[in-house]
C-alpha cells in the first residue's frame, strides 16, 4: 500500500518550484502566501517523499543537493505546464482560429448575416468557415447534442438551460414592388386588406399578427400563396402584385441588414397603419460553449453584424 507521501500532489510541485528558487524556507512561504511553519512540514514531506534533503543549511543559508539541482529545471517546467493547463481558455487569437460553425436561421438572418460575417472572418479570423442550416431540429436538443453551434432568429422553444441573447428588435414592414397600386399613396388598413398577400410560414399557415390585427378593425387580407422563407416572398413580391412583411429596423433606429435583400430586390417599405407585436431577434446557445473562446469570437461577430451601431 502506498504511503500518504506517495499520492500525486500539485501542490508539492508548486512548493517543490518555491523551494528550489528560494532557496529559503521563508522566501518560499511568503512566495506562495503560507506560513514558514507549513512550509517547513511541506518541505518534510518533499524530503521523505523523494529521500533526499533537497535543501541543506551551509552558515546563514540553504543550498541545494545535487539532486536538487537537477530537479529544479523539472519543477519549474512542471509548474508552467500546471499553469497552462489551468488558465482559462476564453481568450483566442482570431487569426489562428481553424473552425467551422454551424449556425441555425431563417433564410432572411441567414442572408443578412453571411455577409458581414464572411467580411469579419476574412479580415481577422481567415480560418474561420460558416455553415448556415435552415431551421431544420428544435433549438434545445440541436444545441444539446452539438448539431448546431447556435441558433439565430426568433427564440421561443429553448430548453431552460439554454443560454439565449437577444440581438436587436425589430419591425413587421409591407413590402411591396415600385409599380405596385399601393407604392402611390399612404397606406391603409383597407387597401392593405384588399391587396393580394404572400405570406411565410414553415408549417404552412395562412394566419398571423398582421389576421390579428386587421380583425381588430373588421378587415381580413387575401393570401394567394404560403412560402416556407421570407427571401421567396419577396422575390415573388418584386415580380408580382403581391404585398409581403419585411423585418425592418424600429423608427429611429439604424437600418436593418435584414432588410436589405428587400431593398436589393428592388422593394418598397410601406409603413404598416396598425398595432403589431415587435419582433425580437436573438441568438441561442448550450452553456458548454459559454466560456470557449472560439465561440465567444463567433457570438461577438454576430453581435457586430446584426446589432445596429452604437448598441454594442
Amino acid at each position: 500500500m502506498s504511503s500518504p507521501d506517495s499520492k500525486l500532489d500539485a501542490n508539492l510541485a508548486v512548493a517543490l518550484d518555491a523551494l528550489l528558487t528560494e532557496q529559503s524556507v521563508t522566501r518560499a512561504a511568503a512566495r506562495l502566501h503560507t506560513s514558514p511553519a507549513a512550509m517547513s512540514r511541506t518541505l518534510a514531506r518533499l524530503r521523505r517523499l523523494l529521500q533526499d534533503p533537497l535543501l541543506v543549511r551551509a552558515g546563514q543559508t540553504m543550498v541545494p543537493t545535487p539532486r536538487a539541482q537537477v530537479l529544479r529545471g523539472e519543477a519549474a517546467a512542471v509548474v508552467r505546464d500546471l499553469a497552462a493547463l489551468l488558465t482559462p481558455s476564453g481568450r483566442v487569437d482570431p487569426a489562428a482560429l481553424r473552425r467551422t460553425f454551424t449556425v441555425q436561421a431563417s433564410d432572411v438572418v441567414g442572408a443578412a448575416l453571411a455577409p458581414g460575417l464572411l467580411g469579419l472572418a476574412r479580415r481577422r479570423a481567415p480560418g474561420v468557415s460558416l455553415r448556415v442550416l435552415s431551421e431544420e431540429w428544435e433549438a434545445g436538443p440541436a444545441l444539446r447534442e452539438g448539431l448546431v453551434d447556435l441558433e439565430i432568429g426568433i427564440i421561443d422553444h429553448v430548453d431552460p438551460e439554454t443560454r439565449v441573447e437577444e440581438l436587436v428588435t425589430l419591425r413587421m414592414a409591407a413590402g411591396v414592388r415600385a409599380a405596385h397600386p399601393l407604392a402611390e399613396g399612404p397606406l391603409t388598413p383597407a387597401g392593405l386588406a384588399a391587396a393580394q398577400h404572400v405570406a411565410v410560414s414553415r408549417r404552412g399557415r395562412f394566419t398571423g399578427p398582421l389576421d390579428t390585427a386587421l380583425a381588430g378593425v373588421g378587415l381580413r387580407r387575401r393570401i394567394g400563396v404560403v412560402l416556407s422563407g421570407h427571401l421567396g416572398a419577396m422575390a415573388l413580391a418584386a415580380v408580382e402584385d403581391v404585398v409581403c412583411l419585411v423585418p425592418t429596423a424600429l423608427p429611429g433606429e439604424p437600418p436593418s441588414p435584414l432588410s436589405d435583400a428587400a431593398h436589393s430586390l428592388g422593394l418598397r417599405l410601406l409603413d404598416i397603419p396598425l398595432p403589431l407585436p415587435p419582433l425580437t431577434i436573438g441568438m441561442a446557445w448550450h452553456p458548454r460553449h459559454t466560456a470557449d473562446g472560439a465561440h465567444r469570437w463567433l457570438r461577438d461577430a454576430v453581435r457586430r453584424v446584426l446589432r445596429p451601431a452604437g448598441e454594442e
